[in-house]
């Protein structure tokens, strides 16, 4: 089994940035084409970004286009997702997941998640 270990969340005023980490456990990361999901209450889990296994094409939902980068470092088996601008409706649960099948923005093609870190964002 694979586990993937995330860390970065926190609470920041519109206009500021954080950075969102995944670690994948046992160097497994190069395996995994992975992305970044989130949750705000009430709702639905949504596609946030994601990246390929080899790290050389990326997919953004339109509305973090230009404000998120997500990027990795097999070597360090970590994923990471840079958040700029940040905007109250940001504001979620943000999950780190990995898909073996796939690139894909579909939840159901992930194979394992982290355990999702807060991101709050204040106006």
């Amino acid at each position: 089994q694979v586990q993937l270990v995330e860390s970065g969340g926190g609470l920041v005023q519109a206009g500021g940035s954080l950075r969102l980490s995944c670690v994948a456990s046992a160097g497994a990361l190069s395996r995994f084409h992975m992305g970044w999901f989130r949750q705000a209450p009430g709702k639905e889990r949504e596609f946030v970004a994601c990246i390929s296994w080899s790290g050389v094409s990326t997919y953004y939902r339109d509305s973090v286009k230009g404000r998120f980068t997500v990027s990795r470092d097999n070597a360090k088996n970590t994923v990471w997702l840079q958040m700029n601008s940040l905007k109250p409706e940001d504001t979620a649960v943000y999950y780190c997941a990995a898909s073996f099948r796939a690139y894909s923005v579909r939840i159901e093609d992930y194979d394992y998640w982290g355990q999702g870190t807060q991101v709050s964002v204040s106006s």
